[in-house]
């Protein structure tokens, strides 16, 4: 008898082990409710959870610095954020000045985020440089990435902050609420973003401005952040605010991680983001353009996480 009672013992023991461990809850820091990254998280959240039984919740904050610094302190294991953004945290520059946010690692390059300046369409804007003397969002003290997004965006086209009239804002949805209803000419968004999709349907239409790519506007964009770049942006029917190609400033999105995360909770979560690529683009179209079979992409400043190059190795997708 002794046996069948051990042999039940240690399977209740193995079974308790494995509901502790699948009860398991981690969390992606994320902006509120309207702004890609939510929208990108909870799909992450929904597939993880589906897909490979992974405990996962979304976690509001009030934007990029407030994200960085839970997942830095693990408050939370995950978030996406602006590889520019991730890099001068991990340094303690810009806006994360006098703190080194040590502890945050990349755990993949999600894909390409274009962004723009976008008015509404009857608007007499059309380029950059129109946006000389008009009320230009500003500010940005809860989603202070926006200044270098901003910044940026404006020196492609000659302009600096003195240029414009600035008018404060706390966030991106409090900025797009503000051209609803006129107190703006001009604010920024994700291409993509459902938040654009709710002021064009409010003020019968909006458009996103083109950026000059020439080397000067190249040369101006470095000198903001580091891995900004251009791509071009075709029409498409999620793409509000885009009627032809146009070409936008561009950066990578990238799941960042706390490092103290165990290799195998970040192997698993890579896999199961890039090993349902199908699923994710069914819950947001905007996951179609993940990077599933890209070989990683290094960037200055910050390392990736040991789980998520332990999945890289496997499926050929490293580079020193």
């Amino acid at each position: 008898m002794k046996k069948p009672i051990l042999a039940l013992i240690t399977a209740s023991v193995i079974a308790l082990i494995s509901t502790n461990v699948s009860a398991q809850i981690l969390s992606i820091a994320s902006p509120p409710q309207g702004s890609i990254w939510n929208t990108m998280s909870n799909g992450m959240a929904n597939v993880g959870r589906s897909k490979a039984n992974i405990n996962l919740v979304v976690q509001p904050y009030s934007g990029n610095r407030a994200m960085m610094d839970a997942v830095n302190q693990g408050l939370a294991e995950f978030a996406i954020n602006d590889i520019n953004d991730a890099i001068v945290a991990v340094q303690g520059k810009a806006n994360y000045k006098g703190k080194q946010r040590r502890h945050l690692k990349v755990a993949l390059r999600i894909s390409p985020q274009p962004i723009g300046i976008f008015v509404k369409k009857q608007s007499d804007i059309n380029r950059i440089e129109d946006l000389k003397g008009k009320r230009v969002a500003s500010g940005w003290n809860a989603f202070p990435i926006g200044r270098p997004h901003m910044e940026a965006m404006l020196a492609t086209g000659g302009l600096t902050w003195e240029d414009v009239k600035k008018v404060p804002v706390p966030d991106l949805i409090r900025a797009a609420d503000n051209l609803s209803s006129g107190r703006l000419d001009a604010t920024y968004f994700a291409i993509g973003g459902p938040k654009v999709a709710e002021v064009d349907a409010s003020v019968g239409g909006v458009k996103f401005l083109p950026v000059n790519t020439d080397q000067t506007a190249r040369d101006a964009i470095l000198k903001v952040r580091p891995a900004f770049y251009f791509s071009e942006v075709k029409p498409a029917p999620h793409l509000v605010g885009i009627d032809k190609p146009t070409q936008m400033l561009t950066w990578d999105n990238v799941l960042i991680v706390n490092d103290k995360v165990s290799d195998e909770d970040v192997y698993h979560m890579v896999k199961a983001i890039l090993e349902n690529k199908d699923a994710l683009i069914k819950i947001f179209p905007g996951f179609k353009a993940l990077a599933v079979n890209t070989v990683n992409k290094n960037y200055p400043g910050i390392q990736y996480h040991p789980g998520a190059i332990r999945y890289f190795k496997e499926q050929g997708l490293w580079e020193e």
